[in-house]
């Protein structure tokens, strides 16, 4: 494959731009290449300026599940856009958008509407620490909630990637109120809930940890958790920006069976367009300024055409819940063909996933958490990148995040993607 211009576009982008990319993610840096740059996609797949074709599995970060360039969300854009951009005044679609997502998940009673996950999860914790009138909140390490600077803490996804536990720039005192459990140990909650009695205002988690590869939850650490925050007066919020309408038209709540205080959600709400939302409890949400205490604002929360790209989105799923059926059998089959790869080829793989989300991880250890995760053969995880980077298929830069399918995936496609994965490992023997 060629990649020529690529290479020309990230040697400008690095002398204005950090790194050369807008996002960590993006960077090609642990798998010692540079970025390729996308200049259209269709279904699934992604052209580069170089003109090559990918299969993708990255998806936007998860929220093109019908596909790219989906032929009903971009009328629905064109036609948004075609009466105004951005009004920073109330519109009709933003009502429909709250009243369909309320209608959606069980747990959201009052959502608001901002303009990333991160800054849906920031709101969240304010908004709990203002019901709560505490200030300490538990998150799980290796799990990635944005970058503000309390969630900065054992991060998983870029964080994880570049080996930086925290970031600089974030003073001691942001942070001294982060405590840090272990994912899938109910033991280490419950330590800090001893340790700090009547302190905690909540406990934020995804409820399947897809920022340091896809770690599900065990059986009984969901509901464990519900039951752990309801002793102890704490919030229980589920941090779905990549879990949100993507297990189940009720998320990853509806798909566990477990009810949150409050929910965070990202980009698969605007269809990929910038966007986000949190919302839960009325009792708490009615605390939000301008109907309460809690002071939270966004310019261009709400963005018109935004709105109508998550509502044509978010519509058709609700009108065509096969497809969650269709990923479900296209994820056993992609996790299930990895896996015999391995076996056949006694590789040092582990293979997790749920859904429409799965990660290879190269490790024979079960992965259940943070630490082991981390077990991962990155250089082994580069190598393998790279192979099927060549053969036109596209995953993410890093160990640590998830594979992703769409609705425009075929099995075929997967087969044919399970036969490169397959020569990667004969071309080693």
């Amino acid at each position: 494959m060629t990649r020529s211009e690529s290479e020309e576009l990230f040697t400008r982008a690095k002398k204005v731009i950090p790194g050369g990319v807008n996002s960590p993610v993006r960077a090609f840096g642990s798998v010692h290449s540079a970025p390729r740059f996308i200049e259209r996609a269709e279904g699934a797949y992604l052209y580069d300026v170089d003109q090559n074709r990918y299969l993708d599995f990255v998806g936007s970060w998860g929220p093109m599940i019908l596909g790219h360039n989906r032929e009903e969300i971009r009328q629905a854009v064109i036609e948004a856009a075609q009466k105004g951009l951005s009004f920073g005044a109330a519109t009709k679609a933003e009502v429909e958008m709250a009243e369909l997502i309320c209608s959606l998940v069980p747990s959201i009673e009052m959502v608001r509407m901002v303009n990333s996950g991160t800054e849906a999860v920031m709101s969240a914790i304010r908004a709990a620490r203002g019901f709560t009138g505490r200030n300490k909140i538990i998150k799980f390490a290796g799990c990635y909630h944005g970058h503000s600077d309390a969630m900065l803490v054992k991060a998983g996804s870029g964080v994880m990637t570049s080996g930086v536990p925290d970031s600089a720039g974030v003073p001691i005192g942001c942070a001294e109120d982060t405590l840090t459990a272990e994912y899938n140990d109910l033991f280490s909650v419950e330590r800090l809930f001893f340790q700090h009695s009547g302190e905690i205002a909540a406990v934020i988690i995804e409820p399947v940890a897809a920022n340091m590869g896809v770690v599900l939850p065990k059986d009984d650490f969901l509901t464990g958790l519900r039951d752990l925050c309801t002793k102890h007066g704490a919030l229980l919020i589920f941090d779905e920006v990549i879990t949100g309408f993507r297990l189940g038209i009720g998320g990853a709540q509806e798909y566990y069976g477990v009810t949150p205080d409050l929910s965070t959600f990202g980009k698969i709400i605007g269809a990929g367009m910038p966007v986000g939302a949190y919302g839960g409890r009325k009792d708490v949400m009615e605390l939000i300024s301008p109907s309460g205490k809690v002071y939270q604002a966004g310019t261009l929360s709400g963005n018109p055409v935004a709105m109508a790209a998550g509502l044509s989105q978010l519509r058709f799923l609700k009108a065509h819940l096969e497809v969650y059926d269709k990923l479900e059998v296209l994820g056993d089959r992609l996790r299930n063909g990895l896996r015999e790869i391995a076996a056949r080829y006694d590789a040092p793989c582990t293979v997790t996933g749920v859904g429409s989300l799965s990660c290879l991880f190269f490790t024979r250890q079960e992965v259940v958490d943070y630490q082991t995760a981390k077990t991962a053969d990155t250089q082994l995880f580069q190598d393998y990148f790279l192979w099927m980077l060549e053969r036109g298929y596209y995953f993410a830069p890093s160990q640590f995040e998830a594979i992703f399918l769409s609705d425009a995936h075929t099995k075929e496609e997967i087969d044919g993607m399970l036969h490169a994965a397959e020569a990667f490992w004969t071309n080693r023997k």
